[in-house]
């Protein structure tokens, strides 16, 4: 005999369980509102498609983060969600001065991850995971890496450029005249110590500067000496911003106080020979070269002046040498610590200049610049 088909499903009589079938679209399931699965889909992927971005500036909104970044997504090609802005959101945190922002999908996120570094209203930024990213989670919904087709060259960022230039003690030094050359700016940073690792940023299609650099010192407490014995001074139509580059502008410690004002006044007097085709003159400056306890004894002074005469005699013919002491009193005197060589002729001037700058004297690398004639003719050497 063949099986006997067991009867149909009987469903329970209408009105039983009211909240089970049939749900009509944004019908309440259990007494709440059904929540879309787009929306379900979004609060899930918002830890992968959110970014954090640090180090803004006191006058960042909303509105122009949101814009910023979707112009510069669009500008790498790092849109992958379609057309429109590929951000959705940004909440800032005025106080701390960072942000999160939202992107359209969590591969977009992931392509903003290689804005690191970019420059936003006069300053580069960090662009990090936010702290409730979930690596294994992204995982499944994304790329967790950026293209690597991206155009960062068209925002003015090269991958690998800043090399070993990481961390907390990294410069940024911004606002830099487009014809300084890579020797001028590194020859300014060095005026405080040796570097650990230098880059000039440069346009990949000209080779010129863009105007900004980054740095990182071999002593960590050169740092924010640096940092405030350059930041703001002019240089052409120019003013220089330099602080650190993932924080915001550090005041040097007590401390380091007597060595930022000695910085100070020798950036003052180097930015002679950071003008666009500085003239060659008769007067070379020397700087560290004496230290201001080796000029107070009068034998000590003596001997330093002779030491100058012969070791300037061996690139020309000297009219003067000028030394300036300590004064008796305590008081500031202009253009102390350095030395100060007058010529016959601009060939002997450049020849020592050429020859003297770079070299050691007492452990010290000595700066060599030319000085004006007419301010060492009038007796003014603190310029």
């Amino acid at each position: 005999m063949g099986q006997v088909p067991p009867p149909p499903p009987t469903l329970p009589p209408a009105g039983m369980f009211p909240n089970i079938f049939p749900l009509q679209t944004g019908q309440a399931f259990g007494g709440l509102p059904m929540m879309p699965i787009q929306a379900m889909t979004q609060q899930a992927t918002r830890h992968a498609r959110r970014v954090y971005v640090g180090g803004l500036s006191a006058v960042a909104n909303e509105q122009s983060v949101a814009t910023f970044f979707s112009q510069v997504m669009a500008a790498v090609g790092g849109n992958t969600a379609g057309p429109g802005d590929a951000v959705v959101n940004v909440y800032i945190n005025h106080e701390k001065k960072f942000a999160f922002v939202e992107m359209r999908s969590v591969e977009e996120a992931s392509n903003a991850m290689s804005l690191d570094g970019i420059i936003f209203e006069g300053a580069p930024v960090k662009v990090r995971r936010p702290s409730d990213y979930n690596p294994s989670l992204a995982a499944s919904l994304g790329p967790s890496q950026p293209s690597p087709h991206l155009n960062l060259a068209a925002v003015g960022l090269t991958p690998g450029a800043s090399g070993g230039l990481e961390g907390p003690d990294r410069i940024f030094v911004g606002g830099l005249p487009y014809y300084f050359t890579e020797a001028q700016v590194r020859e300014l940073l060095e005026s405080f110590g040796a570097l650990k690792g230098f880059d000039l940023v440069k346009d990949r299609e000209t080779g010129n500067s863009k105007g900004y650099a980054f740095c990182v010192y071999q002593e960590v407490a050169v740092t924010d000496i640096a940092c405030a014995a350059l930041n703001g001074i002019k240089m052409g139509d120019k003013t220089l911003t330099v602080r650190r580059a993932n924080q915001g502008a550090m005041q040097p410690k007590p401390e380091q106080e007597s060595v930022l004002l000695h910085a100070q006044q020798q950036i003052a007097f180097q930015m002679n020979m950071f003008q666009p085709g500085p003239a060659a003159t008769t007067v070379v400056c020397l700087t560290k070269v004496v230290a201001e306890d080796e000029l107070k004894d009068d034998e000590e002074y003596e001997d330093i002046m002779e030491d100058m005469r012969q070791e300037g005699g061996k690139f020309g013919n000297l009219t003067s040498v000028v030394i300036p002491r300590p004064s008796p009193s305590g008081e500031p005197v202009p253009g102390l610590g350095k030395v100060f060589l007058k010529y016959v002729d601009t060939e002997g001037s450049s020849r020592a200049r050429s020859g003297m700058n770079g070299r050691k004297f007492g452990g010290n690398e000595v700066v060599a610049v030319f000085y004006p004639e007419d301010k060492f003719d009038q007796g003014e050497y603190g310029a």
